[in-house]
């Protein structure tokens, strides 16, 4: 029986859709047909009902997607016994969020790269939302967003939260410490609306009953630096993020009597039976973040602050 056969039946069912198991798959529609055309031959039976354009298994073809499984799981415990499991000379699709990206993911993928120097990548940098639609939908086989991705299939694992802090202009804000209420009187510079920081941001202001004078939602992180760099208002941002802007001198956090929620981080993925190299990519980002986050990836000598909860209208936003 054609291995790859089987694989290209188990991405149909998995994804409900051959449009979306092709692209997986790196082949044409009509490639992914005839393979499945080519199985269901072998089988001497039909695996897809296709009466409609509804996605739809016939009875066998649901009782034959638990030996396509067990058959793919066996090629890779066969591979990895043999000593061929270990390579990653694959092509990954990550997506991340701009937060993720201005923080550490660059020198996380430049570690990644040298320990495994095969390996090919498609980098996608988008909100949360889409990026859960993607692993979800099976054009990413990996995301790093906001909220956990859940589907069939899909896995997901918690990394650090990212300390979010709020940055201005050394000239223009010199004081030590800052009440919100003195922030509030600035410009104020955020994450797209509806995203979690832009929510957590008000509701920091509505508990402490400060009526912020305006507040900006910006959705790339570079406008928010250049914004602030040219002298206009104060911005929110994760303080990793924040650190990596050495091209910015005047830029400085600022201290303040209350803290920002800070920002989960969860990496998404989609099980493949047919290889590890995706658990390999996660648990690498995993040892990555634990390594440089800390405990909560607070910076040393930062000065003690309260952190406001967050209402439970934060956990329904995205970014």
């Amino acid at each position: 029986m054609n291995l790859r056969f089987v694989e290209a039946f188990y991405w149909v069912v998995s994804l409900k859709s051959v449009t979306r198991a092709a692209e997986k798959l790196y082949l044409t529609q009509s490639a992914m047909s005839s393979r499945i055309a080519a199985l269901e031959d072998e089988l001497g039976v039909l695996l897809l009902d296709r009466r409609d354009k509804q996605f739809r298994l016939t009875v066998a073809g649901t009782r034959f997607f638990t030996y396509a499984q067990r058959l793919l799981e066996l090629q890779r415990e066969a591979k990895s016994e043999m000593g061929s499991g270990a390579s990653l000379a694959v092509s990954m699709r990550i997506g991340a969020i701009e937060s993720v990206l201005h923080s550490w993911l660059i020198p996380w993928i430049e570690k990644l790269r040298g320990d495994h120097p095969e390996l090919a990548l498609e980098l996608t940098v988008e909100t949360t939302p889409i990026l859960v639609e993607q692993v979800q939908r099976g054009t990413q086989d990996l995301v790093f967003a906001a909220l956990p991705a859940a589907a069939d299939g899909v896995r997901s694992r918690s990394l650090p939260p990212m300390d979010m802090v709020f940055m201005g202009h050394k000239q223009m804000h010199r004081k030590r410490r800052y009440s919100l209420a003195e922030l509030g009187s600035f410009e104020i510079l955020t994450f797209q609306r509806g995203s979690l920081p832009h929510v957590a941001l008000l509701d920091v202001f509505r508990q402490e009953g400060v009526e912020p004078r305006r507040i900006h939602t910006i959705s790339s992180i570079s406008a928010m630096v250049q914004l602030v760099q040219g002298g206009f208002g104060v911005a929110t941002l994760p303080r990793k993020a924040m650190e990596r802007m050495q091209n910015y001198p005047n830029l400085r956090q600022l201290s303040c009597d209350a803290t920002l929620q800070p920002l989960p981080i969860h990496a998404s993925y989609r099980t493949d039976p047919n290889t590890d190299a995706v658990e390999t990519v996660v648990k690498s980002a995993l040892a990555f973040q634990t390594l440089h986050a800390g405990s909560g990836g607070r910076a040393k000598n930062a000065p003690s602050t309260r952190t406001v909860p967050r209402s439970e209208t934060s956990k329904k936003s995205m970014k």
